[in-house]
């Protein structure tokens, strides 16, 4: 990993640690992004609004399950990094050119309940390719 990439990921990390982000993006203009909605929709929301919005991006998400993963390949994301990470997600993201770091990996992600898979990931588990689950939570996920 190149220095300016390495310092787009930690400035990228600290931001989403120090605020009361959920994921926060840089784009390749240099223009920052930041939510706080829950799970996949801030990531759903910029390639809605902006198919090249994540187009070698630098992010940093508290929580990326497979969904999240996809997703952020799927726009063409360049770095990411995760405050927490499923191992589904980690097994999609070594098949992709994204350099990816996180803080704690576990077997997968939870719905918010804590009772069992989180819904994503599991249906994100369906889909082989980035392209098909983009496609499938535009159709799912109101807008």
């Amino acid at each position: 990993m190149d220095n300016i990439l390495r310092s787009l990921l930690l400035t990228a990390q600290e931001v989403l640690l120090q605020g009361e982000h959920s994921c926060v993006v840089c784009d390749a203009g240099g223009m920052w992004r930041t939510s706080k909605e829950p799970g996949i929709r801030p990531v759903l929301r910029w390639l809605r609004e902006d198919s090249q919005s994540l187009k070698e991006a630098v992010a940093a998400d508290k929580v990326v399950g497979r969904a999240a993963a996809m997703l952020f390949a799927h726009g063409g994301a360049k770095a990411l990094w995760a405050e927490l990470i499923s191992d589904a997600a980690l097994d999609f993201l070594a098949g992709t050119d994204i350099v990816y770091a996180y803080g704690a990996r576990v077997p997968a992600i939870l719905n918010r309940e804590g009772t069992s898979t989180c819904p994503m990931e599991e249906r994100a588990l369906r889909c082989e390719t980035a392209a098909e689950a983009f496609e499938m939570f535009d159709k799912m996920i109101e807008k």
